[in-house]
C-alpha cells in the first residue's frame, strides 16, 4: 500500500491499485473523491474555500485554483480523465464541510463548511457527475481515504472510528 497525503489546495489522481489517497484532518475543507470502477482510476481534491474571490480579475486570481471547490473540481475531473477514466462512469463521494468556527451573530458568514459543500454539489451537478455518498457537516474533523484498487472511501472521525461511506 502506497499512502499519498493530499494537502490542502491540492489534487492527486492515480491509476495504481496499491495507492491510497488521504486528506488528513478535514474541518471546513471538503474532499471530493472521484472514481471510475472500470478503469480503476481515482482522484481527490482537498479544497479550502468555495470559490476564488473576484475570479474575473487576473490580478486577484489565486495562483492555486485547487484551493477552491469551484475552480478545482474541473481540474480534478480532467486529472482522472487523463489517466483513462470515463466521465460517464465517474462516481463522486463528498466528505468534510464541518462547522468549526462559530461566533454569536456570525453563524452564516462563518459557515465555510456548508458553503464548500454547496459549491461541491453544484460543481459536480454541472459536470453531470452523481454523488454516491456523503459524510459532511457536523462540527468534527475527519480524515478521508480513497483506495484506488477498489474505490472504497473511508472516513475516520472522533467518536465514530473509521467507517466506509456508502450510497
Amino acid at each position: 500500500m502506497n499512502v499519498h497525503a493530499v494537502p490542502i489546495g491540492e489534487i492527486i489522481a492515480s491509476d495504481v491499485p496499491e495507492d491510497v489517497l488521504v486528506a488528513y484532518g478535514l474541518g471546513s475543507c471538503v474532499a471530493i473523491c472521484l472514481y471510475d470502477p472500470v478503469a480503476q482510476v481515482g482522484g481527490m481534491l482537498h479544497a479550502l474555500l468555495p470559490a476564488a474571490p473576484n475570479e474575473r480579475n487576473p490580478a486577484v486570481r489565486d495562483s492555486r485554483p485547487t484551493k477552491f471547490v469551484k475552480q478545482g473540481t474541473p481540474l480534478l475531473i480532467q486529472s482522472v480523465l487523463s489517466l483513462g477514466a470515463k466521465r460517464s462512469r465517474l462516481q463522486a463521494r463528498l466528505c468534510g464541510g464541518a462547522r468549526v468556527l462559530s461566533a454569536p451573530g456570525f453563524q452564516d458568514s462563518l459557515n465555510i463548511g456548508d458553503r464548500n459543500v454547496q459549491a461541491a454539489e453544484a460543481a459536480l451537478e454541472a459536470a453531470g457527475i452523481r454523488i454516491y455518498a456523503r459524510e459532511i457537516g457536523g462540527n468534527i474533523g475527519r480524515t478521508v481515504k480513497l483506495y484506488i484498487g477498489d474505490g472504497q472511501v473511508t472516513v475516520r472521525s472522533l467518536g465514530k472510528g473509521e467507517q466506509t461511506i456508502r450510497e
